[in-house]
């Protein structure tokens, strides 16, 4: 089983004391977003997970512990660092501190194990299209020599961002087709494997390559395993990514960007946080008497395995 630790919402920053204490006991418990009486437990020991794929805007508090999660599990870290400041991503450290937390993290994991992040590109009065080209150019130069790969993409008009983000300026395909273009040059230039995530067409011509966010090979690569033939589903529309397991929770998220998939509104997410305990199986709230709670199924995916199991 792969997970995906989480997309819903900034596990890392936020719950990795929660995250420290589900790995120690081994199982998780996942409440169903779309019912919430239904809850699947999934199995964390090391020897039934195939691999882990982290995704944040900060890794500094997961800094201490990373070392020996990577010697337990296979594990890719995505993590993202935009041109925003704080009036879009109010709760996200700036630019150059998460440049200097990649740098630790690519030096404790290895930059074979790091994806870099730069989404979603959006543009308004305040932040235009050659500020994001300056930016990327300058993170690129900064964490060129400590990551795997670099990925981007375009901010989704969801009806929440359009309620959330009023100011977002539409693009248009003469703005998207520059900045791929520029994008592809100056990862080129840095050295820096670029691709995108949810465009379908052929961007080889500007130096972008083909490939899904997270691949079995990408898997594979960095971390000297050998999968089964799996099915590249996706975890939604265009999506071409490896099928993973996500026991994060909606509407939880403290980075409070205002461009948010994940969140319906900042002041849910800000309610909900105080919900939590670390202590908890869950990521929010408490089993109840109405909860109905699954044992997920849990095949294996891997034909090798190279991790020596390190107990917590």
């Amino acid at each position: 089983m792969i997970y995906n630790v989480s997309i819903r919402t900034d596990i890392v920053n936020y719950y990795t004391p929660w995250l420290l204490n589900r790995l120690k006991e081994g199982y998780v418990y996942s409440r169903n977003p779309y019912d919430k009486h239904q809850v699947s437990k999934f199995d964390l020991r090391p020897e039934q997970v195939d691999a882990m794929i982290f995704c944040s805007k900060n890794y500094k508090p997961l800094l201490d512990h990373i070392d020996k999660i990577n010697k337990n599990y296979n594990i890719l870290c995505q993590y993202t660092i935009t041109a925003y400041g704080k009036d879009v991503e109010p709760n996200v450290p700036s630019i150059d501190e998460s440049i200097e937390t990649l740098t630790e993290l690519s030096e404790i994991i290895g930059k074979e194990r790091i994806a870099w992040r730069y989404d979603p590109i959006l543009i308004t009065d305040n932040y235009t299209i050659d500020d994001h080209l300056e930016t990327f150019e300058y993170i690129a130069s900064e964490i060129n020599n400590y990551i795997n790969y670099s990925i981007f993409s375009f901010v989704g008009m969801y009806r929440k961002v359009k309620i959330n983000m009023p100011e977002i300026i539409p693009f248009t395909r003469e703005d998207t087709q520059y900045i791929i273009k520029h994008l592809g040059k100056i990862a080129n230039k840095y050295g820096i494997p670029i691709q995108t995530c949810l465009i379908n067409e052929d961007l080889t011509k500007y130096g972008i390559r083909n490939s899904a966010c997270v691949t079995t090979k990408i898997l594979e690569e960095a971390n000297n395993i050998k999968f089964r033939k799996i099915k590249h589903i996706g975890l939604r529309d265009g999506c071409r990514c490896v099928p993973t397991h996500d026991f994060g929770t909606y509407n939880t998220c403290p980075n409070q960007c205002k461009y948010c998939y994940a969140n319906r509104n900042q002041r849910l997410a800000k309610n909900n946080y105080k919900l939590h305990n670390p202590e908890s199986p869950l990521l929010l709230g408490k089993i109840t008497e109405k909860d109905k709670i699954t044992q997920s199924k849990n095949k294996r995916l891997l034909l090798r395995d190279s991790k020596q199991t390190v107990l917590f």
